[in-house]
């Protein structure tokens, strides 16, 4: 995404139509305006110079964000840019105007109302001289006028390019008010003239100088407010920005240079002391200490690091000097990271600002024709055309399409500034809106549900071995494996001291086990060869028997959701250990929470069925889908989708293409980089409990834009009509132009304020959680059919999933739970599928159907 400041844009009316101009250059794709961080954010293939032409051509004026020259020039960790662009440039000058202004206003008061309604005192010379006093209103409100001159060369301007804005608006409010003035101005010096002293008098009180000077003042009042309130609802991404180290004390031949941030390489080494800032991504070569990581994550509580372990730019060394070498440096360190997906979100846009930009693009020339079908209206009902005016100038300066356009991108920016604060980043503002609608979550188990680090649970010898024994011979066939159960009983048998021995001929069976040759001696002094396995039970009783006593203890640690190994030697069983990957501290009580919302919680994992069900039992999940492949997470998610809108947490590389098939694909932090890259959510802290967050967020994010965007529209629809006059002859109710630019200077503000109360949200509170109220279906609701099929010739693994995968291929199967152990496959159906249709579909795979019940 091509990133630009827009400069020019004054309301919703602006955005709608900067965005219709650059979506018409060929080559963009989408084009999305902020009215918010005045930027804009294009992709596509069309070239920066023919995006800006279109900008300025549709009368503003745009610049890249990013910083010139080529990619490797620009990967300091330097976001002046960025910054400078979110920076409140607005504030001070607002500030200079309205204090002028008011200045003159004040004057201008006291002549016009002060002296007329209240008989405030007058210099002699203006005494019994309304001429001179209609004089010197002018050239006061001409003054206040022209230091507020941006809003008629604004909306003049916008005017000529067909696009009038609110800046439009205000200039014709205003100026119609000088203009009209300025005629009854001409009329009293006529009717003094003519000697016509009551008919001056009269005149007199048709003035509206007052009025063309207080529209703009207050609504200058009003963006000043609004632009302070914008500048609060930035301070998240700006605070992260503020986070950039500037410098870096590097270890070059033995001696410490201290050198800025950009400079440093991948590679190099750094030295950072207690009480210093981390300044790039890098791991610990030396020493170890308390890590303050609460600016990127949120969480207060230190981490405590030693060497190996990662460290992150922009994070507090609290206690302990290290020596660290440096892995990701300007751009891609994860503080820049998380800036670029905050900032990116922010030029994006949530679906339910599109009601907002529809009513923006024609709401401006609406409004310009009430106001003018409104003065007509009053003249030919017999009023004044100083009545009719005032009806028709009150129109043009109460409707406010900023707070329409503001509804929507303060509440998000808000919004993912809060998520980002504690962790959570949301990659657009269309995630943003959808994560809280959400109706199922799928949860892959190794790493989201579980810590992804194994450990041996048990350890069952058979007859004539002792338990250090069969750790020997495991050991010594598994350290060769890869496999993450074979690094479990690597570890334990490295923590007891375990010695081991060489083996020979080593062979991984897929899905199945190991093999191996154990030399017990030479030949040559007659030693002999020992035949070694290891698997599961299927795969050892080709070449050992398993008793029975040693099958139901496997069995019952199967059903506490641990996974047995069995191994054997020379034919003959010598023991189980049994492995387990230890859940997650707070996986139960993030399902708990997520249930608690109405949302339906399913586990997906490789594991057999018997043990994937024992952990799910533990997790409180809803549902368990088991034996499923890395390619089949991707099919799964798409059955869930027939059921409603589904989010895909996972960590790994094998969990991309379902994180990316997802309505919203949530990746926990510390997973493989292509995981998170395909996610629209991620999670830094790595936490479960933070999707319950997440989704929490989200709804209270979609609930503050409703608020927002009613306001807005309830503002305008009640009040147009009181500035027109409607409710004149039914409840006496008029409106002067002088409150209605009032109400419209603070219609922006409330809009910022209310976004701006999401700080206050506490996200992690399931105190006021509440089941989602929608009109699709919940999973749990829906009629489901259930069938069990007894299947013979299946052996492991492999033929369960082989099996699954040929009945979830089928119409109507929702999902086919098999084991290979018992022997069956309980098929769910979402509606009749025929007997012999499931039978041939097993049978197909060589496999035997015995019986469907």
């Amino acid at each position: 995404m091509d990133k630009y400041t827009v400069t020019g844009m004054s309301c919703a009316a602006c955005q709608a139509r900067v965005e219709k101009a650059v979506n018409g250059v060929p080559g963009v794709r989408e084009c999305s305006v902020s009215l918010l961080t005045n930027s804009m954010g294009v992709e596509g293939t069309a070239a920066p110079e023919a995006v800006m032409k279109a900008v300025r051509d549709a009368g503003y004026d745009a610049a890249p964000m990013d910083r010139e020259g080529p990619r490797e020039e620009s990967s300091a960790m330097d976001f002046s840019r960025e910054e400078e662009a979110l920076r409140d440039h607005e504030t001070p000058v607002l500030k200079r105007r309205l204090l002028s202004s008011v200045g003159f206003l004040l004057v201008l008061m006291y002549f016009s109302m002060g002296h007329s309604m209240w008989g405030w005192p007058l210099p002699a010379f203006f005494e019994g001289n309304p001429m001179g006093i209609a004089l010197m209103e002018m050239i006061l409100a001409a003054i206040v006028m022209m230091i507020n001159k941006k809003f008629f060369v604004s909306g003049f301007s916008s005017l000529m390019h067909r696009a009038p804005n609110m800046d439009t608006l205000v200039a014709m409010g205003s100026g119609v008010s000088f203009a009209w003035s300025t005629v009854v101005l001409f009329q009293m010096t006529r009717d003094q003239m003519a000697g016509h002293g009551s008919a001056l008098m009269a005149d007199a009180h048709n003035l509206y100088f007052e009025s063309a000077a207080m529209i703009v003042t207050l609504i200058t009042v009003g963006k000043m407010l609004e632009a302070m309130s914008k500048g609060r609802t930035t301070d998240a991404l700006k605070g992260l920005m503020k986070l950039a180290p500037k410098t870096a004390v590097l270890l070059v031949d033995g001696e410490e240079q201290e050198i800025p941030v950009d400079q440093v390489k991948t590679g190099d080494i750094f030295v950072v002391r207690p009480g210093e800032n981390i300044p790039v991504d890098g791991f610990i070569l030396e020493g170890s200490t308390a890590v303050d990581e609460s600016a990127l994550t949120g969480e207060s509580i230190p981490v405590d690091k030693g060497e190996g372990d990662t460290v992150s730019a922009a994070t507090l060394n609290q206690s302990g000097y290290i020596r660290a070498r440096a892995t990701r440096v300007g751009r891609d360190t994860t503080l820049s990271q998380i800036i670029q997906m905050v900032s990116d979100a922010a030029a994006t846009k949530a679906p339910i600002a599109k009601i907002a930009d529809r009513v923006s693009g024609v709401f401006v020339p609406a409004v310009l024709l009430a106001a003018l079908a409104v003065t007509i209206i009053w003249i030919l009902l017999g009023r004044s055309a100083g009545y009719a005016l005032a009806r028709g100038i009150s129109v043009l300066v109460i409707s406010c399409p900023c707070a329409l356009g503001l509804a929507t991108p303060v509440a998000v920016m808000v919004g993912n500034g809060l998520g980002a604060k504690n962790g959570i980043l949301f990659k657009t503002s269309a995630s943003l809106e959808e994560t809280g609608r959400i109706r199922a979550v799928a949860l892959d188990k190794t790493g989201t549900i579980t810590a992804g680090k194994p450990v041996v649970t048990n350890i069952i010898p058979a007859p004539g071995y002792t338990e250090e024994e069969l750790l020997t011979l495991a050991c010594s066939l598994e350290i060769q494996s890869e496999h993450p159960l074979a690094g479990a009983v690597v570890n334990r048998a490295r923590e007891q001291g375990t010695e081991t021995f060489a083996v020979e001929d080593f062979r991984a069976v897929a899905g199945n086990g190991l093999t191996a040759l154990r030399r017990t001696s030479s030949a040559e002094e007659g030693g002999s060869v020992l035949q070694l396995a290891g698997g599961n039970r299927n795969f050892i009783r080709r070449t050992a028997d398993v008793p029975e006593d040693l099958a139901v203890q496997a069995d019952h640690l199967a059903e506490e959701g641990k996974t047995c190994l069995y191994f054997a030697e020379d034919g003959k069983l010598a023991g189980i250990i049994a492995v387990a990957d230890t859940m997650k501290e707070d996986s139960p009580e993030a399902i708990h929470q997520m249930r608690n919302m109405g949302i339906h919680v399913v586990m997906l994992t490789g594991d057999n069925e018997k043990t994937a069900r024992a952990i799910g039992r533990q997790a409180g999940v809803d549902e368990v889908i088991a034996g499923v492949l890395p390619d089949g997470k991707e099919s799964v998610i798409r059955k869930l989708q027939k059921r409603g809108r589904v989010a895909m947490v996972g960590d790994g590389i094998n969990d991309a293409p379902a994180l990316t098939r997802a309505d919203i694909g949530i990746a926990i932090g510390a997973g493989a980089d292509v995981a998170v890259d395909a996610a629209d959510v991620v999670l830094m802290n790595s936490r479960l409990t933070d999707v319950a967050c997440a989704i929490r967020l989200s709804r209270a994010t979609v609930r503050n834009i409703h608020e927002n965007l009613f306001w807005a529209f309830f503002y305008n629809v009640l009040l147009i009509p009181l500035a027109a006059g409607a409710y004149v002859q039914l409840l006496g109710w008029s409106m002067n132009p002088m409150w209605g630019a009032a109400a419209m200077s603070l219609s922006s503000f409330f809009v910022c304020m209310n976004a701006l109360r999401l700080n206050l949200f506490d996200l992690h509170s399931a105190a006021k959680d509440k089941k989602i109220n929608t009109k699709e279906k919940n999973p749990k609701e829906e009629t489901e059919m259930e069938k069990t099929m007894n299947i013979e010739g299946m052996m492991c693994g492999h033929c369960e999933a082989t099996v699954k995968k040929a009945l979830e291929s089928l119409d109507g199967v929702t999902e086919a739970a098999v084991s290979h152990e018992q022997g069956t496959a309980v098929v769910t159906m979402d509606h009749e599928v025929a007997d012999d249709v499931l039978k041939k579909a097993v049978e197909d795979k060589d496999y035997v159907v015995k019986s469907i019940r």
